[in-house]
């Protein structure tokens, strides 16, 4: 039992884990809570896995939700795309194709999606693909879906691709990574450095990050989901921090013209982790949004 699990315990979740078979793959997903299913993406930074990015806020949510956390491809306990298969396909491709299949052998057909940054593009893509299986969507700073004013890659892109090179993982380069990440990392001590930096050290993971990464340079950034924001049916919430300097909110007008039903809120002192940074108000945001929906 992981320590996160263990606390998690300590609050009465119990974490099922399902490991599912696709085409491409295994995905690894973790479970908590009954009611509708609500499914929440992480985002794409060193070590990141669905427990990791959004265990602090099950407490709150299974007490309304089924909540499914998958590991996207290439993170977590999932399989690791090759450098063909990111050739072939976009990671945005491939995670939607994987997750689809996942979801349909755990017979979830229709579901509230929540998405982060890399999360947030995979959350887009699925909402464009399939609207009628998504039943309320809520992006947080999501990839493909923006155009910024700013250059690119920004600050906190720089720090992801920056993170495996230059000599490899270190502490040191993860607290770098983290403080990017959010407004005041002051509330994040080493214990949290610690437990990103090490689950940071998988080698197949950093393998495959390698190959992520060129293939990102290779297709000029993510897949230009905006030109497609139409497509989205499902009544959407934006969540945004207002010192994002990974995905910018100066690039989220597109978003606010583009989706027919769409909300946001914008939080003041919050960079890229708003689950993280202001994890009550996102919690309860998400919680009524969503409820209302029912």
């Amino acid at each position: 039992m992981t320590a996160t699990e263990f606390e998690l315990q300590r609050k009465d979740i119990q974490l099922k884990h399902h490991t599912v078979t696709t085409s491409l793959g295994e995905i690894a997903i973790a479970e908590a809570g009954s009611g509708p299913v609500l499914v929440m993406l992480h985002g794409g930074g060193p070590g990141a896995s669905g427990v990791s990015n959004y265990h602090q806020n099950l407490p709150a949510l299974v007490q309304h939700f089924r909540v499914l956390l998958p590991d996207q491809p290439g993170f977590g306990d999932s399989y690791r795309p090759t450098e063909a298969d990111l050739d072939a396909r976009s990671i945005t491709e491939i995670t939607v194709d994987a997750l689809y299949q996942a979801l349909d052998a755990l017979g979830v057909e229709s579901f509230h999606l929540l998405g982060n940054s890399l999360g947030g593009a995979a959350a887009i893509a699925m909402a464009q693909t399939r609207p009628e299986r998504v039943t309320g969507l809520v992006l947080m700073a999501p990839g493909g879906g923006w155009l910024p004013f700013g250059p690119t890659p920004t600050e906190g892109q720089k720090e992801m691709f920056r993170y495996y090179n230059s000599g490899g993982p270190s502490p040191k380069k993860m607290a770098n990574f983290i403080r990017t990440m959010v407004f005041d990392h002051k509330q994040f001590g080493e214990d949290v450095v610690r437990a990103r930096y090490e689950a940071s050290l998988d080698e197949s993971h950093i393998k495959f990050y390698h190959h992520y990464n060129a293939a990102f340079a290779k297709r000029h950034g993510m897949d230009p989901l905006w030109r497609d924001l139409h497509k989205i049916k499902a009544p959407t919430l934006l969540l945004w921090g207002r010192d994002d300097r990974t995905i910018t909110l100066d690039g989220a007008q597109i978003m606010l013209k583009s989706i027919r039903n769409v909300q946001m809120h914008i939080f003041g002192n919050c960079g890229h982790w708003v689950q993280l940074e202001r994890a009550r108000e996102f919690e309860r945001l998400v919680g009524d949004f969503l409820v209302e929906l029912a």
